[in-house]
This record gives C-alpha cells, sequence and structure tokens, in this order.
C-alpha cells in the first residue's frame, strides 16, 4: 500500500462505515435527538503559538462525537460538542471551563495543552465534580494535590517523554545532551527529565537555557550551545516555537556539529517547515499516521479521519479523538452520567481506540501507551505531503515508565 494514495485509505471507508451502523440505528438517532443532549465542553488553544495543533484537536475530537451519535447518541441522548479557545492562558481557560459548566451545564469536560491551562481547568472541574480528560502533556495533572477522582490524563507527560525518549537518545545518538526549553512548566520538566535521564545512563548535561513562548530569533542562544560541544540538542519546545528553534538551527550550521533531537516532534511543524529544514531531526511520538499499514484500530482512525477532514491526522488529533470517546463510552459502561460511575468505568481501564492498546492506571488515571521514536525523511525520502517521518524504534507501554502512585502522593 502507498500511504500517500489517498484512494487506498478511501477503499476502508465501507468498513468505517459498517462499523458506526448497528441495526435500528435511524430510530435510535432520532429518539436521541428529541432529548435533551449531553454535553461535552472543549478547551484549547485555538489562537496563538500552539493553533495548527489545537485545530488539529478540535478535528479529533469532533470525529469523536460524530460516531458516537452516528451510532444513536450516549444513552439515547445527542451529543453535543462546545470547544472554547482557552488562549494559552489560564486565566483564560479558568473562565471559559466556568462558564461552561456553569452556564453550558456540561457533563463532560475534555481538551488543554498548557500544563498551567490544565491545571485552571482541573480547579473548575474538581469543584464542580465534572469528569475532565486531559489531553496535553502535564506531570502535576496525575498528581497530587493537583489530581482528583474525576481527572483523567490521555496523553502521556514530560517526565514518561523524557524517559522512554531520553534513554533512547542517549543510547543511540550521544550521551552529552544540551537543553533548549520552552519558558514554563513543559520545558521546565523536560529538562529536568532529560538530566535525570543523562545520570542513569551515564551522560553529561553539559548546559541549559530557557526562551519565552513566541521566541522569534534563537540565535543568540548558539555560540553557548556550540561552546558546551553537546552530541545532543534537545530542543524542549512546542509548535510555533519547535519550528522557528529547528529552522534557525538548520541556518546555524549546528546540525552538522550535533545531532538535534525534539522530544516531541510534530507533524504539523515538520509539515510546514519542509523536509531541508527537518533534515535529520530524531523525535519521538504516540502516533503517526503510517501506523495503519501495521495496526487495525489506526487503519480505522485515519481512514475515518480522512474521509471526513480530507487529510490525515497527527499526534494530536489522536489524543483528543481517544479522550472524548474515553470519557463517553465510560458513561455508556455505566450506563450513567452520574460523575463517580463514570470514573469507575473509567479506572483501570483497557482500550484501543487508535494506535493499539492502552489502558488507564487506577491509581493516578494516567494513559500508558507505546512511545515511537521517529527520524524526519528527506526530501528524496518523503512520501507526499504527509509521508514525513520513519519509525525508527518503539519504546512499548509500561508503568515503569511514570513515577509509582506512592511518588505521586497516591495512597
Amino acid at each position: 500500500m502507498k500511504p500517500t494514495d489517498r484512494r487506498s485509505f478511501m477503499k476502508g471507508s465501507a468498513a468505517v462505515a459498517a462499523g458506526l451502523t448497528f441495526p435500528g440505528w435511524g430510530a435510535r438517532v432520532a429518539r436521541a435527538q428529541a432529548k435533551d443532549p449531553i454535553k461535552v465542553g472543549f478547551l484549547t488553544p485555538l489562537t496563538g503559538a500552539y493553533a495548527a495543533e489545537a485545530a488539529d484537536q478540535q478535528t479529533g475530537a469532533t470525529l469523536a462525537v460524530e460516531e458516537i451519535n452516528a451510532r444513536g447518541g450516549l444513552l439515547g441522548r445527542k451529543v453535543d460538542l462546545l470547544v472554547r479557545d482557552d488562549q494559552l492562558k489560564p486565566g483564560v481557560g479558568a473562565q471559559k471551563a466556568k462558564e461552561l459548566i456553569e452556564s453550558e451545564k456540561v457533563q463532560f469536560m475534555a481538551g488543554g495543552f498548557s500544563a498551567a491551562v490544565q491545571m485552571a481547568v482541573n480547579e473548575q472541574t474538581k469543584k464542580a465534580k465534572v469528569i475532565y480528560v486531559s489531553t496535553g502533556q502535564s506531570n502535576e495533572i496525575t498528581a497530587m494535590p493537583d489530581w482528583s477522582p474525576y481527572t483523567f490524563h490521555e496523553a502521556i507527560n514530560p517526565f514518561i517523554s523524557a524517559h522512554a525518549a531520553g534513554t533512547w537518545a542517549a543510547n543511540n545518538l550521544g550521551k552529552r545532551f544540551y537543553v533548549l526549553a520552552a519558558d514554563y512548566a513543559y520545558g521546565h520538566q523536560l529538562l529536568d527529565g532529560f538530566t535525570r535521564v543523562a545520570k542513569a545512563t551515564g551522560g553529561t548535561m553539559v548546559g541549559s537555557a530557557n526562551h519565552p513562548i513566541g521566541t522569534g530569533d534563537y540565535s543568540a542562544f548558539f555560540p553557548r550551545i556550540q561552546a558546551a560541544k553537546p552530541e545532543v540538542l534537545v530542543l524542549a519546545n512546542f509548535g510555533k516555537d519547535q519550528l522557528n528553534s529547528v529552522k534557525q538551527a538548520h541556518s546555524f550550521g549546528l546540525k552538522q556539529q550535533m545531532k538535534v533531537f525534539c522530544p516531541i516532534l510534530l507533524g504539523t511543524m515538520r509539515r510546514e517547515g519542509g523536509p531541508d529544514i527537518f533534515e535529520g531531526v530524531y523525535g519521538s511520538t504516540t502516533f503517526y499516521w503510517e501506523l495503519a499499514e501495521k495496526l487495525p484500530s489506526a487503519r480505522r482512525f485515519v481512514d475515518a479521519y480522512q474521509k471526513r477532514f480530507t487529510r490525515l491526522p497527527f499526534d494530536y488529533a489522536g489524543y483528543a479523538y481517544s479522550g472524548v470517546r474515553l470519557m463517553l463510552e465510560a458513561a455508556e459502561r455505566a450506563k450513567s452520567l452520574e460523575p463517580d460511575k463514570v470514573a469507575a468505568a473509567l479506572g483501570g481501564h483497557a482500550y484501543e481506540h487508535y494506535k493499539g492498546k492502552q489502558w488507564i492506571r487506577k491509581c493516578d488515571h494516567q494513559s500508558f501507551q507505546d512511545v515511537y521514536i521517529i527520524r524526519s525523511r528527506t526530501a528524496k525520502e518523503q512520501r507526499g505531503e504527509s509521508g514525513i517521518f520513519d519509525i525508527v524504534a518503539r519504546v512499548e507501554a509500561s508503568e515503569s515508565l511514570e513515577r509509582s502512585c506512592k511518588d505521586l502522593g497516591h495512597a
């Protein structure tokens, strides 16, 4: 199968449709539409440095809700998705979450990128006892005192990312790390994680620096990086910051002197930046659409997503899709919207939505999943507009990649 040939994916559309159709589905849809809808609030930064990834989240959440409605809704009721822009600001996220809970009366909440925004949203959902499935990286969301019985985390976190991807990088690219990190929780936590990995693997952290979100010029950092003589430059940032830092590292010639590694290598930014700028760049991800060649669940998701949006999905579309499905299907299993019953149906649950098996750890509600090491393809290797990465290694899902429940403050 040629992944660049859209027709090869469209062949599965009949199977996708069949998977969403059940006897009497038309009557169930009609009954669902006759009752008040079940509302899902979804917060994501539709404007700002992470807007491209947020747009992917919105499409993934939309597809999940549309699939639920296509098979008759949830508990005989239509599901509505209410998307709000959190602007990557904790205050805005808290305000929008409160409005969704108090004015719109949402029964569920999902979404999130910035750890600080996730914490702000989580404070609102905790107070209201609303199930919240977070879809962005955060070390705190599963730890006490921020965690609650109604808090679940679909994404991996910086601790897992650093442990899984950093260990591979140390063993395959070099043991002298320099970390250029975005100056907020995500970057700080990745720096801490790579510092731990360097120590554990017999490596060395030769230097680090922080940059503000939205930095336009990284050239001031490069002489210090060169002077430290790392083997691996870790770009612990996200969105446009990742694109701009990789672009300028390329122009400055850093890739000829060291390996460049992005702990979360974004398909959106690689597609925008192009093969020359990202040539030789390594990173990790929890989903890449070419998994559809090997995994039936990935094939079903990619087919459905491409049919609906006429493009291929990247990782954050998958997080949102799976996170929304996760809580709605828990309500189906519980046969209830009561938060404690839905939470009980989620804790310890194993599932396979779009990329192989995952499970929710009971004590902290963290989702465990495989991590893939990827390398950006050259212009000659690239397979169409979206065939941009080679999967070079798989780090199998394991609770040993995360802190223990005791370490996170759980009894």
